[in-house]
Parts: structure tokens; C-alpha cells; sequence
């Protein structure tokens, strides 16, 4: 495979992809300059807090207000009509003359910024449906246009599909552009899994048995030893997971305001879900793929399996299947990762 640049492959992209192309471009521009905004501050500075609470609560940093500002203002200058973001509480009618709806995560991972772990920018391009702005970004995940995330790691990293692959693009400085580094292909089978330990006191019984199964290694019932991996930075999990396979959990729990897990269905777990169906995984709930779920309001959440298809197909079957599992647990049958 020869090596393309970014721009090579928008511009290959066909005429009526022509705003969804211009838009991802002005995006990676954004990028490159949040990248350089973090590489140029101190740690401390960039994770002080900003004094605000974001749409779903969390404490906003400095740095995800400037983010958030940095993409909005590229949306702008896409043309993109509807901007719907972690960092605010409704979508906003930019009245631009594309069709197209923007819903981004500006900086996921930030609570990382302090430890200098890899943080990143996620977002999801749909097309723009007619009445309040709200309503385009309510629709299915299977009908997004384009889907992907910048990574802002050793190297500034941009997993990105239309709908027919995923490719990740690697910005290079001398160039001063982005140029394609890998066509990823996700492996079936994994012997890794990424998922947040401490909570297991939290889990359903079906999560827990899982995990217990793997843990078990060779000796256990899936007589095969297996690694844990947590980065608590969902763009790092998944690229990896791009990279070199492996499955991710972030399910529902028993702790308040966890019952549907934290990542909210528009703008994290849409987007990575086409990047991984793209690379050949497969992403769900647990039970059903998540492309297929319509949202009901713009920072909804959802618990999220992504990775290997035959792993998450497996821990769907965990929920599903009790005959599998009921000679250890004959509750199994009524448990999942959803809570009454």
C-alpha cells in the first residue's frame, strides 16, 4: 500500500461526499492546533478547572472550553448547519449552508491531561434533518455520513471512516499533513480486555462472571491466559484495539446515575462503533449493536462493548444465553447490563 495523504483521500471521495470531506478537513486543521496548544502548555495549566460544569455535569478544564471552541469555530467554517457537543447543553443551529450535523466530543479523556496520558477528539457527521436543531442528531448511528477520532498521543493520530473501511492517518511535521498509516483489521479472537477493575463490586453478575472467566486463564473455562488493559481514555482503548486487537467494556452498574454506564451514545459510542465496525469488530450494549439504537435525547448514555466480534458476541451471550453459564449461576437469566 502506497502512502496517501489526507487530503488525497478527501479529494478521492465522491461529489456528494464533497461537505462531508471539508468538513473532516477543517476538523483535522482544529486538531493540529489543539495538539499544539497542549504540547505548548504546562499540565497544571491546562487542567485547571474552568469553573463551569459541561452538559452532563462533569467538571470543564480550561482546556476542553478551548477545545470545544476550536471545533465549533470549524464547524463554522465547513458550513455545517447543526453543532451538538459535550460542552454544551443543546445542539446549536450554526444556519450553514451544508446539510450536515456535527456532533463532537472536543476532548475525551481530559480528566488524563494532569498524568500526560493520551487524550482525543471524537466526532460523528450526520445529515441534517429538517425541524429543531435536536432532531438530526436523534437518529440511529447507521446513519452517520463519516465517523472518527484525533488522538493526541506520542504522534497526533486520526482514525477516520466514511462508511467503506477505516483508515488511520498519522500527521507528519515535515509534511505539515496527515498521511495514511494503516488500513486497520480487527482479529475475531482476542485474549485482551479493557475494562475498569475497581468497579467490580458494582457489575451484574453477568459482567463479573465474564471477567472471573477470563481471569481464570488456562485453567479457567476459557483455557487460554488473558491480559487486562485500562487506560481510562476511551480514544486510547480504542486505538489500540484498532492497532492490535482486543475487546472494551464500559458497562451499566449498580452505583447511582451508572445504570446505562457514562458514555454517552451521540457523540462517543456512535462514532466509535462505525470505526470499529469499519475495521471489522463489532460494538454493542452488551445485547443489541449499538448502530441500531435510536437516541431519545441528545446526552444520552449507553454501556459499550467494542472490539473483537466473536469476544463481544460472546459477552452478549453472557446476558442472553443462561443455559451457557447456568450450571454456576441460575440467575444469570435475569441479569444484564441494564438495571431495573
Amino acid at each position: 500500500m502506497s502512502a496517501s495523504t489526507l487530503d488525497a483521500y478527501l479529494n478521492s471521495q465522491s461529489p456528494d461526499r464533497a461537505a462531508v470531506s471539508e468538513t473532516v478537513r477543517f476538523l483535522a486543521t482544529a486538531a493540529m492546533a489543539t495538539r499544539s496548544l497542549i504540547a505548548q502548555s504546562s499540565a497544571s495549566a491546562l487542567g485547571a478547572a474552568a469553573g463551569g460544569r459541561n452538559a452532563d455535569g462533569d467538571f470543564q478544564r480550561h482546556l476542553d472550553v478551548s477545545a470545544d471552541e476550536a471545533f465549533l469555530a470549524a464547524a463554522r467554517q465547513a458550513g455545517v448547519r447543526y453543532y451538538c457537543s459535550e460542552e454544551i447543553d443543546s445542539a446549536v443551529d450554526l444556519n450553514g449552508p451544508q446539510q450536515l450535523a456535527l456532533a463532537i466530543d472536543p476532548l475525551d479523556g481530559s480528566s488524563n491531561i494532569d498524568t500526560n496520558v493520551s487524550i482525543g477528539t471524537i466526532f460523528s457527521i450526520l445529515p441534517a434533518r429538517a425541524g429543531e436543531p435536536a432532531e438530526s442528531f436523534l437518529q440511529p448511528g447507521r446513519n452517520q455520513l463519516a465517523a472518527g477520532f484525533f488522538i493526541y498521543g506520542p504522534q497526533l493520530a486520526l482514525a477516520l471512516t466514511f462508511g467503506a473501511g477505516t483508515r488511520i492517518f498519522v500527521h507528519s511535521p515535515r509534511l505539515g499533513t496527515f498521511v495514511e498509516a494503516v488500513r486497520p483489521s480487527i482479529a475475531e479472537k482476542t485474549d485482551e480486555f479493557a475494562i475498569n477493575a475497581s468497579n467490580y463490586r458494582h457489575w451484574d453478575d453477568a459482567v463479573r462472571l465474564y471477567v472471573d472467566d477470563c481471569l481464570k486463564g488456562s485453567a479457567g473455562p476459557r483455557e487460554k491466559d488473558f491480559n487486562m488493559r485500562w487506560i481510562a481514555s476511551m480514544v486510547a482503548d480504542a486505538y489500540r484495539i484498532l492497532i492490535r486487537g482486543g475487546v472494551f467494556l464500559y458497562p451499566g452498574d449498580s452505583r447511582r446515575g451508572y445504570a446505562n454506564g457514562r458514555l454517552r451514545l451521540i457523540y462517543e459510542a456512535n462514532p466509535i462503533a462505525m470505526l470499529i465496525e469499519q475495521a471489522g469488530g463489532a460494538a454493542t450494549d452488551g445485547i443489541s449493536a449499538i448502530l441500531d439504537l435510536a437516541p431519545s435525547s441528545l446526552h444520552q448514555r449507553t454501556p459499550l462493548v467494542f472490539g473483537a466480534a466473536r469476544e463481544v458476541a460472546r459477552i452478549g451471550r453472557y446476558h442472553t444465553e443462561p443455559s451457557v453459564i447456568a450450571e454456576r449461576s441460575p440467575l444469570f437469566g435475569n441479569r444484564g447490563l441494564f438495571r431495573a
